[in-house]
Protein backbone atom coordinates (compact mmCIF):
# COMPACT_ATOMS: atom_id res chain seq x y z
CA UNK A 1 0.00 0.00 0.00
CA UNK A 2 1.44 3.39 -1.10
CA UNK A 3 1.90 6.23 1.39
CA UNK A 4 0.20 9.61 0.78
CA UNK A 5 3.57 11.17 -0.24
CA UNK A 6 4.22 8.42 -2.76
CA UNK A 7 0.70 8.78 -4.20
CA UNK A 8 1.23 12.58 -4.46
CA UNK A 9 4.54 12.04 -6.26
CA UNK A 10 2.84 9.67 -8.73
CA UNK A 11 0.04 12.17 -9.34
CA UNK A 12 2.32 15.21 -9.85
CA UNK A 13 5.01 13.47 -11.76
CA UNK A 14 8.78 13.74 -11.38
CA UNK A 15 9.16 16.98 -13.34
CA UNK A 16 6.61 18.87 -11.27
CA UNK A 17 8.13 17.51 -8.05
CA UNK A 18 11.60 18.74 -9.10
CA UNK A 19 10.15 22.15 -9.89
CA UNK A 20 8.59 22.38 -6.43
CA UNK A 21 11.91 21.46 -4.81
CA UNK A 22 13.70 24.20 -6.76
CA UNK A 23 11.07 26.72 -5.75
CA UNK A 24 11.53 25.75 -2.07
CA UNK A 25 15.30 26.11 -2.29
CA UNK A 26 15.05 29.48 -4.00
CA UNK A 27 12.60 30.65 -1.33
CA UNK A 28 15.06 29.60 1.42
CA UNK A 29 17.96 31.44 -0.24
CA UNK A 30 15.80 34.49 -0.71
CA UNK A 31 14.92 34.42 3.00
CA UNK A 32 18.61 34.27 3.97
CA UNK A 33 19.43 37.19 1.64
CA UNK A 34 16.52 39.26 2.92
CA UNK A 35 17.61 38.49 6.51
CA UNK A 36 21.16 39.76 5.80
CA UNK A 37 19.83 42.90 4.16
CA UNK A 38 17.49 43.57 7.06
CA UNK A 39 20.41 43.10 9.47
CA UNK A 40 22.56 45.56 7.49
CA UNK A 41 19.66 48.02 7.34
CA UNK A 42 19.04 47.59 11.07
CA UNK A 43 22.58 48.70 11.89
CA UNK A 44 22.61 51.05 8.86
CA UNK A 45 25.66 49.34 7.28
CA UNK A 46 25.78 48.02 3.75
CA UNK A 47 27.46 44.76 2.79
CA UNK A 48 30.69 46.40 1.50
CA UNK A 49 31.05 48.40 4.68
CA UNK A 50 30.44 45.25 6.71
CA UNK A 51 33.18 43.44 4.78
CA UNK A 52 35.51 46.39 5.36
CA UNK A 53 34.70 46.37 9.06
CA UNK A 54 35.37 42.65 9.25
CA UNK A 55 38.76 43.14 7.58
CA UNK A 56 39.58 46.01 9.93
CA UNK A 57 38.50 43.91 12.91
CA UNK A 58 40.78 41.12 11.75
CA UNK A 59 43.68 43.58 11.39
CA UNK A 60 43.00 44.97 14.88
CA UNK A 61 43.01 41.47 16.34
CA UNK A 62 46.35 40.78 14.65
CA UNK A 63 47.76 44.08 15.97
CA UNK A 64 46.47 43.25 19.45
CA UNK A 65 48.20 39.88 19.32
CA UNK A 66 51.46 41.53 18.25
CA UNK A 67 51.15 44.11 21.06
CA UNK A 68 50.58 41.38 23.60
CA UNK A 69 53.69 39.62 22.32
CA UNK A 70 55.72 42.84 22.66
CA UNK A 71 54.33 43.34 26.15
CA UNK A 72 55.48 39.85 27.18
CA UNK A 73 58.93 40.58 25.75
CA UNK A 74 59.09 43.85 27.71
CA UNK A 75 57.97 42.08 30.88
CA UNK A 76 60.67 39.46 30.41
CA UNK A 77 63.30 42.16 29.84
CA UNK A 78 62.09 44.02 32.90
CA UNK A 79 62.42 40.88 35.05
CA UNK A 80 65.90 40.21 33.67
CA UNK A 81 66.96 43.84 34.29
CA UNK A 82 65.47 43.71 37.80
CA UNK A 83 67.35 40.52 38.66
CA UNK A 84 70.55 41.90 37.16
CA UNK A 85 70.16 45.07 39.24
CA UNK A 86 69.57 43.02 42.40
CA UNK A 87 72.66 40.95 41.61
CA UNK A 88 74.76 44.10 41.11
CA UNK A 89 73.47 45.57 44.36
CA UNK A 90 74.23 42.33 46.19
CA UNK A 91 77.76 42.24 44.79
CA UNK A 92 78.30 45.90 45.71
CA UNK A 93 77.09 45.25 49.26
CA UNK A 94 79.43 42.24 49.55
CA UNK A 95 82.37 44.29 48.25
CA UNK A 96 81.51 47.12 50.62
CA UNK A 97 81.43 44.71 53.57
CA UNK A 98 84.70 43.14 52.46
CA UNK A 99 86.31 46.59 52.18
CA UNK A 100 85.05 47.50 55.65
CA UNK A 101 86.50 44.26 57.05
CA UNK A 102 89.85 44.95 55.43
CA UNK A 103 89.90 48.49 56.79
CA UNK A 104 88.99 47.18 60.24
CA UNK A 105 91.80 44.62 60.10
CA UNK A 106 94.26 47.24 58.87
CA UNK A 107 93.27 49.55 61.72
CA UNK A 108 93.81 46.70 64.18
CA UNK A 109 97.33 45.98 62.95
CA UNK A 110 98.18 49.67 62.92
CA UNK A 111 97.11 49.95 66.53
CA UNK A 112 99.29 46.95 67.34
CA UNK A 113 102.36 48.52 65.73
CA UNK A 114 101.78 52.13 66.75
CA UNK A 115 101.22 51.62 70.46
CA UNK A 116 100.63 54.79 72.45
CA UNK A 117 102.41 53.24 75.42
CA UNK A 118 106.14 54.03 75.09
CA UNK A 119 107.15 51.41 77.67
CA UNK A 120 108.49 47.93 77.07
CA UNK A 121 107.31 44.48 78.02
CA UNK A 122 103.80 43.08 77.57
CA UNK A 123 100.50 44.80 76.79
CA UNK A 124 96.88 43.62 77.08
CA UNK A 125 94.14 44.86 74.78
CA UNK A 126 90.50 45.35 75.70
CA UNK A 127 88.71 41.96 75.78
CA UNK A 128 86.28 41.00 73.04
CA UNK A 129 83.19 39.16 74.34
CA UNK A 130 80.17 38.26 72.20
CA UNK A 131 77.00 36.23 72.95
CA UNK A 132 77.24 32.61 71.80
CA UNK A 133 73.54 32.04 71.10
CA UNK A 134 72.30 30.53 74.36
CA UNK A 135 71.84 32.23 77.75
CA UNK A 136 74.98 32.25 79.86
CA UNK A 137 77.26 31.19 76.97
CA UNK A 138 79.76 33.63 75.50
CA UNK A 139 82.67 33.65 73.09
CA UNK A 140 85.82 35.50 74.12
CA UNK A 141 89.04 36.69 72.54
CA UNK A 142 91.97 38.30 74.35
CA UNK A 143 95.13 39.75 72.80
CA UNK A 144 98.55 39.80 74.44
CA UNK A 145 101.11 42.02 72.70
CA UNK A 146 104.76 42.83 73.25
CA UNK A 147 105.86 46.44 73.04
CA UNK A 148 109.59 45.85 72.56
CA UNK A 149 110.74 47.01 69.16
CA UNK A 150 113.26 44.16 68.88
CA UNK A 151 110.34 41.72 68.67
CA UNK A 152 112.17 38.80 70.20
CA UNK A 153 110.19 35.59 70.71
CA UNK A 154 108.13 35.83 73.89
CA UNK A 155 107.45 32.78 76.06
CA UNK A 156 105.22 32.76 79.10
CA UNK A 157 101.73 32.09 80.39
CA UNK A 158 98.26 33.66 80.43
CA UNK A 159 95.38 33.55 82.90
CA UNK A 160 92.07 35.31 83.36
CA UNK A 161 89.28 35.71 85.92
CA UNK A 162 85.66 36.83 85.65
CA UNK A 163 84.52 38.92 88.63
CA UNK A 164 80.92 39.62 89.49
CA UNK A 165 78.00 39.17 91.87
CA UNK A 166 76.21 35.97 92.88
CA UNK A 167 73.74 35.67 95.74
CA UNK A 168 74.52 39.30 96.57
CA UNK A 169 78.19 38.47 97.14
CA UNK A 170 81.28 39.44 95.17
CA UNK A 171 82.86 36.35 93.61
CA UNK A 172 85.55 35.53 91.07
CA UNK A 173 85.81 32.56 88.74
CA UNK A 174 89.01 31.52 86.99
CA UNK A 175 88.38 31.42 83.28
CA UNK A 176 89.87 27.93 83.15
CA UNK A 177 86.92 26.79 85.33
CA UNK A 178 84.38 28.35 82.95
CA UNK A 179 85.96 27.43 79.63
CA UNK A 180 87.25 24.08 78.44
CA UNK A 181 89.05 25.95 75.63
CA UNK A 182 91.49 27.57 78.07
CA UNK A 183 93.63 24.48 78.54
CA UNK A 184 97.35 24.32 79.27
CA UNK A 185 98.26 24.76 75.60
CA UNK A 186 95.96 27.78 75.10
CA UNK A 187 97.27 29.41 78.27
CA UNK A 188 100.87 29.15 77.07
CA UNK A 189 102.28 32.27 75.46
CA UNK A 190 104.61 31.87 72.50
CA UNK A 191 104.70 34.73 70.02
CA UNK A 192 106.81 37.41 68.40
CA UNK A 193 104.30 40.22 67.85
CA UNK A 194 101.02 39.27 69.51
CA UNK A 195 98.92 36.25 70.45
CA UNK A 196 95.15 35.75 70.55
CA UNK A 197 93.54 33.57 73.23
CA UNK A 198 89.99 32.66 72.28
CA UNK A 199 87.21 30.19 73.03
CA UNK A 200 83.82 29.86 74.74
CA UNK A 201 82.82 30.18 78.36
CA UNK A 202 79.66 29.25 80.26
CA UNK A 203 78.78 31.38 83.29
CA UNK A 204 77.18 29.85 86.40
CA UNK A 205 73.44 30.34 86.75
CA UNK A 206 72.60 33.44 88.77
CA UNK A 207 76.05 34.94 88.29
CA UNK A 208 76.19 38.56 87.11
CA UNK A 209 79.58 39.37 85.52
CA UNK A 210 81.07 42.80 86.18
CA UNK A 211 84.78 42.70 85.30
CA UNK A 212 87.38 40.71 83.38
CA UNK A 213 90.85 40.44 84.94
CA UNK A 214 93.66 39.44 82.56
CA UNK A 215 97.20 38.47 83.57
CA UNK A 216 100.13 37.82 81.20
CA UNK A 217 103.54 36.65 82.39
CA UNK A 218 106.71 36.40 80.29
CA UNK A 219 109.67 34.21 81.21
CA UNK A 220 111.67 34.82 78.01
CA UNK A 221 113.46 36.78 76.61
CA UNK A 222 113.13 38.54 79.95
CA UNK A 223 110.75 38.27 82.86
CA UNK A 224 107.73 40.55 82.76
CA UNK A 225 104.19 40.66 84.06
CA UNK A 226 101.14 42.75 83.18
CA UNK A 227 97.73 42.69 84.85
CA UNK A 228 94.67 44.66 83.81
CA UNK A 229 91.04 44.80 84.85
CA UNK A 230 88.41 45.63 82.22
CA UNK A 231 84.64 46.13 82.58
CA UNK A 232 82.44 43.32 81.27
CA UNK A 233 81.15 44.63 77.95
CA UNK A 234 79.52 42.69 75.11
CA UNK A 235 80.05 43.25 71.39
CA UNK A 236 77.97 42.11 68.42
CA UNK A 237 80.95 40.40 66.79
CA UNK A 238 84.72 40.06 66.91
CA UNK A 239 86.93 42.61 65.19
CA UNK A 240 87.95 41.32 61.77
CA UNK A 241 91.72 40.87 61.88
CA UNK A 242 92.03 38.74 58.74
CA UNK A 243 93.65 35.36 58.39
Amino acid sequence: MLSPISRLADQLGPKLLLALALIFALTLLAGIYVGKQLAYEEIKVDSETAKSMLLELSALRAALGATRGDLEVQRTRHEVDKRALELVRSEMAAEKEQTANLEEGLSFYRSMVASEDPGKGLSLRKPEIVPAGTPGRFRYRFFVQQKDREYEMVEGSFSAEIAGIKDKKAVRYPLSALSSDLNEKAATLYFRYFQAIEGEMVLPQGFEPRDVILVARASKPRQAKVKKQFPWELQERFINVGK
